[in-house]
């Protein structure tokens, strides 16, 4: 009689480890084998050794728009968790001098209160290019983003001091990327945030 409580016992630790399993898939994600290396995208690749098409406000069509987009996505995935985790190294080559000094800056504040942020990141729901320029050489696009985050900052003692670990939210951004269109370098570079 003693057998069938231990059987009982495996079936309920079996469908707890399973409801975990399913409730940890659905928050993470699961890796499908192409998610898309983030220095292989965004247009980080060498120029070809032929004569490229240099970019403009006037040859910024449909087709490099949505070439555009597909990186600005993966950039932004990757600034918002390098950020959040305070590795600002792996993410360097995609800002602006400027952002990446306010970037530090935040992260230094942060780690001088004592505070660790934490950040899953769900994914993006829209990524669309608001209006795009040229002034004095510099093609600057700018996008609004609409994410879905989970986020918390937690103190020295793991105490929540803001956000919430089991809440999924909503997040509104623009930003904005440039790069010099008389450079053969096709990389873009992220010059200003906006929430």
């Amino acid at each position: 009689m003693s057998y069938s409580f231990e059987y009982i016992d495996i079936i309920l630790l079996a469908m707890v480890a399973g409801f975990i399993f399913l409730r940890l898939r659905g928050i993470l994600g699961k890796r499908t084998g192409h998610e898309e290396n983030m220095t292989a995208s965004f247009a980080h690749e060498s120029p070809p050794k032929k004569a490229t098409k240099i970019l403009n406000k006037e040859n910024f069509d449909e087709t490099a728009k949505k070439e555009f987009l597909n990186g600005a996505k993966i950039a932004y995935e990757n600034i918002i968790t390098c950020f959040s985790s305070g590795n600002l190294k792996d993410i360097k080559s995609l800002l602006d001098k400027k952002v990446l000094n306010e970037f530090t800056d935040a992260i230094n504040e942060r780690k001088g209160q004592g505070l660790k942020s934490e950040t899953t990141f769900i994914g993006i729901n829209s990524a669309d290019i608001k209006n795009h320029n040229e002034i004095n050489n510099m093609l600057e696009v700018s996008v609004d983003f609409v994410s879905e985050i989970i986020s918390c900052v937690k103190d020295k003692d793991n105490k929540i001091v803001s956000g919430n670990p089991e809440k999924i939210k909503k997040v509104y951004d623009t930003w904005k990327f440039s790069r010099d269109i008389r450079s053969q370098n096709p990389n873009w570079l992220l010059v200003d945030t906006q929430a």
